[in-house]
């Protein structure tokens, strides 16, 4: 018996994986995070087979799930948004099947950066703009950020920024975030990227407050910080360029 963690993808149920996809078709039981894991993906569950949502369990409660599929010899899969890389809450589920000697296995999804990457038609990385992408969050009640790790010290570099699960502290990122990009930084706040719901608001580091205001978002929404998003007049990469030597490319 294993349990097959999955990444969702970030809403759309078409933005799974083919092996996720196929791991969910062939499971018994699948758990899954009702609050942010579109209903669809359940289509692909076997006939009959044991759904259980998880967003209103404990971690004691998923693992005696865990631990009664085991019994029973079938194997799980355990559905989370997005990639299980982030913010997860992952690392404690695996903690607890190692003490319980339980097999697993990790399958990558889409990210809600790259969701909201793609809603923009918006490649986050430019040559000679920045060519470095911050993955941060502000601090919340479910844990708080390592002193080093504070938003301000991620602004300094002048990386872009994609701030998760702070859309409620939008006054505070642009607060942290303006002494080091300026009002005039463009900013985009992405809500629900890929769900038939998805919004964006545009605007900068001046304005993306009161744009917000008017239409107020109060959760699942990516903050985008960066020249990146305006950015037009920048150097072709060489990775195409006719005079760049490169192994595949043979010319002479």
């Amino acid at each position: 018996m294993t349990v097959h963690f999955i990444g969702a993808g970030p809403g759309a149920p078409d933005l799974i994986t083919v092996r996720g996809r196929d791991l969910i078709a062939r499971c018994p039981v699948c758990l899954y995070a009702g609050s942010l894991v579109p209903r669809a993906l359940l289509d692909h569950c076997p006939s009959g087979a044991r759904i259980v949502d998880t967003a209103p369990m404990s971690l004691d409660e998923i693992v005696v799930e865990f631990k009664r599929a085991t019994d029973a010899g079938q194997d799980v899969a355990r559905l989370h948004s997005g990639d299980l890389s982030i913010w997860s809450a992952l690392g404690e589920q695996l903690r607890r099947l190692d003490e319980e000697d339980i097999a697993y296995t990790v399958t990558p999804g889409v990210p809600s950066f790259a969701a909201a990457a793609a809603a923009l038609r918006q490649e986050l990385t430019l040559p000679e703009v920045t060519q470095s992408v911050v993955l941060t969050r502000t601090s919340g009640r479910a844990s708080s950020m390592p002193e080093a790790e504070q938003l301000k010290a991620f602004a300094a570099t002048g990386a872009t920024l994609a701030v998760h699960l702070s859309i409620h502290a939008l006054d505070q990122v642009v607060a942290e975030a303006m002494p080091f990009y300026g009002a005039d930084c463009p900013v985009a706040v992405v809500y629900r990227a890929s769900w038939p719901e998805e919004r964006i608001v545009r605007g900068t580091l001046g304005t993306i407050v009161d744009e917000v205001a008017k239409s107020p978002i109060d959760r699942t929404a990516l903050i985008l910080i960066g020249k990146v998003l305006s950015a037009r007049d920048f150097r072709d990469s060489a990775l195409y360029d006719a005079s760049y030597q490169r192994r595949f490319r043979g010319r002479t």
